[in-house]
């Protein structure tokens, strides 16, 4: 039998969660007034054609104007010339590589750009990278190959600071956009991110779709099948809004340690988002258990680090899977000053693993702030 809690009083205390009237009446009225207006847009993979929506159908929690999407009215890159044919990796690769506002011209219908190696953004490029599909365009790593990659603290993609770990820059933003069959288990310095791969400056995702990304099976702390994210500049947090991270059946995104996503010290601030059957594969969590690989931990989400917030708003986990603990959401805060807030939200039916002192679903110490209020939980 499935039983349900939902927290309605701000005022219930239990351990570990404080959930207390006074700082949550702060944060709400500060969350949704205090803050710049909402913004307000489109969401073009609501209804698409193929595949699940893009989003929380039951999610409509205010998007601050900061979390929402660019402008691409005047693009730096229009890769294609109105045929699907002249939308290519290369293309796309180049694109990239310069950095500004990239949009396709591809036909009216939707198209698959299959990569055969990352697309990787370079420091020293025009600093803001949007990547706009419009809702048409499908990124695919074909099965091979991670999709997208940044890293301000890599030689490779040019130094630009002495702080390449804290910079302002680039600013990776992807939007209306699908990022499917992502692999980076051949990747061996920069491991985990299926799909997406970020170090440094600041990352955004605004109405995507991730479908069937994979990172390494094995790993007490590699992960993050579709995306991973370190380092993002003064600890500001990434913005996931309007994204799905599998969705249904079949489309689930799977790796040792967080199915959907993973970082190391990072703030995530996560809106009208949608996880479902995503799986961390792993065994023997972190650190591994004494004859095994380790990992397994993270089903949907996978947060590890000191100083962090993991901020969940109007967003449905739900039949994610895992083989160690935190079958929706594993999160450590290692010197215990890192906090949880969730709102609106739904965490149901995720199963496997273990390590759930508060509640169903989440790994985390018993003392982390964890502030909740009108969510439902499932065992």
């Amino acid at each position: 039998m499935m039983h349900k809690r939902k927290i309605r009083n701000p005022a219930v205390q239990r351990t570990g969660c404080l959930l207390y009237f006074a700082m949550m009446a702060v944060f709400v009225s500060c969350e949704k007034d205090c803050s710049a207006p909402a913004a307000e847009f489109h969401n073009p993979l609501a209804h698409p054609e193929d595949g699940p929506p893009a989003g929380n159908p039951g999610g409509n929690y205010p998007v601050p104007s900061e979390a929402g999407p660019e402008d691409v009215s005047s693009p730096d890159h229009i890769i294609g010339n109105g045929t699907p044919e002249s939308c290519n990796c290369q293309a796309f690769i180049e694109a990239v590589a310069q950095g500004g506002k990239i949009t396709f011209n591809c036909g009216p219908d939707p198209v698959t750009i299959t990569l055969d190696r990352p697309a990787k953004v370079f420091n020293d490029a025009i600093p803001d990278i949007v990547i706009d599909g419009n809702g048409l365009i499908t990124l695919s790593g074909g099965g091979k190959t991670r999709i997208l990659y940044m890293n301000t603290c890599d030689p490779d993609q040019h130094w630009t600071t002495s702080h390449c770990q804290n910079q302002d820059h680039p600013r990776l933003t992807v939007q209306n956009i699908t990022f499917a069959d992502g692999n980076s288990r051949g990747e061996e310095e920069y491991d985990g991110g299926g799909a997406i791969w970020v170090r440094g400056g600041r990352f955004k995702a605004v109405n995507c779709r991730f479908f069937n990304n994979t990172c390494d099976s094995l790993g007490p702390d590699v992960g993050g099948a579709a995306i991973r994210v370190f380092s993002q500049f003064n600890n500001l947090p990434v913005y996931l809004v309007n994204s799905t991270f599998g969705g249904a059946e079949g489309y689930g995104n799977f790796g040792s340690n967080g199915g959907g996503i993973s970082s190391i010290g990072v703030s995530w601030t996560i809106i009208n988002c949608l996880f479902s059957y995503n799986r961390a594969i792993g065994n023997g969590a972190n650190p591994a258990q004494a004859g095994t690989p380790g990992g397994g931990s993270g089903g949907a989400i996978y947060n590890d680090g000191n100083t962090m917030t993991l901020t969940i708003l109007g967003t449905l986990i739900e039949k994610n899977k895992v083989n160690a603990h935190g079958s929706a959401i594993f999160f450590v805060t290692n010197d215990h000053s890192g906090d949880i807030r969730i709102d609106q939200s739904v965490i149901c039916n995720n199963t496997g693993g273990s390590w759930y002192p508060v509640y169903p679903g989440i790994s985390m110490h018993s003392d982390t702030k964890c502030v909740v209020t009108s969510t439902e939980f499932c065992y």
